[in-house]
């Protein structure tokens, strides 16, 4: 029986490797993001499910509707747009600060004597046996007026009375750089540990000054290890909830407020699903992008 034999040619190992990933983007990501797509698609409605079925059968017609107008409106409303772009404002600049940051301690882990790298790793998780939610909070008493800054800061006479700290932009800035600064570090110390010292010698050997070996050298080298951790953390900021509800002001909303608001106090699961629909291809698409052209220069894939 052919199909017997072709069962039999199969290399299950391989498959098996391939194809859980691939079951697991199908389970967890497509599955979902359809289901949020077809509510987006959908009316709203007051009852239990709070949105109707696009395809109804009444009377032997199968009728579909689909809504366009929650896309329509988004598009349309300046509060909305006003919003993703300080969502992606707010990620931005988060992602650079972390790069910023983390790459010098992702250096130094990688160049530090392999005995002293567990110890080093082990302070970058350390936060992590925290909850997150503790984390964020205890930067909003180390913030606020009465907060432990700016009573040492009085103390200390640099000041004379306590300064806005809480319900800024810097306060939002500083509480997701905070959060997400270890997803930079990772993939940095994972890319630098593994290059071999021997360019660099030899770039030093031809005249090279340390500064330029870097740049010349170490730099290059690391650009993967930069967008893998630029990805892990732009994507969770964009949509980032929170850390703007508890450190950011009226003037740092996000879209994940605007999404928690229109689900929860409106109630309006499709315009909340439109939302949410048009962040994630707001997120992915570029993704996608910088992942072909990473594949295409021979990097291989960031996924």
């Amino acid at each position: 029986m052919k199909w017997l034999a072709r069962l039999k040619a199969i290399n299950w190992d391989k498959t098996g490797v391939i194809g859980v990933p691939y079951l697991w983007l199908i389970l967890f990501f497509l599955i979902p993001f359809l289901i949020v797509f077809k509510i987006s698609m959908s009316e709203m409605q007051v009852s239990r499910i709070p949105f109707k079925d696009i395809v109804t059968y009444v009377e032997g017609n199968l009728n579909v509707t689909l809504k366009l107008s929650n896309y329509l409106f988004i598009f349309k409303d300046p509060l909305y747009f006003l919003t993703f772009v300080s969502s992606l404002k707010y990620a931005f600049l988060t992602t650079l600060f972390c790069v910023l940051i983390g790459y010098p301690f992702a250096l130094c882990m990688a160049r530090a004597k392999p005995e002293h790298r567990s110890t080093l790793m082990m302070l970058v998780i350390l936060p992590f046996w925290t909850s997150f939610l503790l984390r964020i909070y205890a930067w909003k008493g180390i913030l606020t007026s009465n907060g432990i800054l700016n009573n040492a800061l009085m103390s200390m006479g640099i000041i004379d009375e306590p300064l806005a700290l809480i319900n800024t932009p810097f306060a939002l800035t500083l509480g997701m750089v905070y959060a997400y600064l270890p997803f930079m570090i990772f993939p940095l110390y994972n890319n630098l540990v593994k290059q071999d010292h021997r360019y660099i010698e030899a770039a030093m050997d031809l005249g090279a000054t340390p500064l330029v070996a870097f740049f010349k050298v170490t730099l290059p080298l690391s650009l993967s290890g930069i967008l893998a951790g630029s990805l892990l953390v732009f994507i969770p900021a964009v949509g980032e909830f929170v850390i703007p509800e508890l450190l950011g002001g009226p003037d740092s909303l996000m879209i994940g407020r605007v999404l928690w608001d229109e689900m929860f106090s409106n109630n309006d699961w499709p315009m909340a699903a439109s939302v949410a629909v048009v962040l994630i291809l707001i997120v992915l698409v570029p993704f996608v992008i910088l992942n072909h052209h990473q594949e295409k220069r021979g990097g291989g894939s960031l996924a």
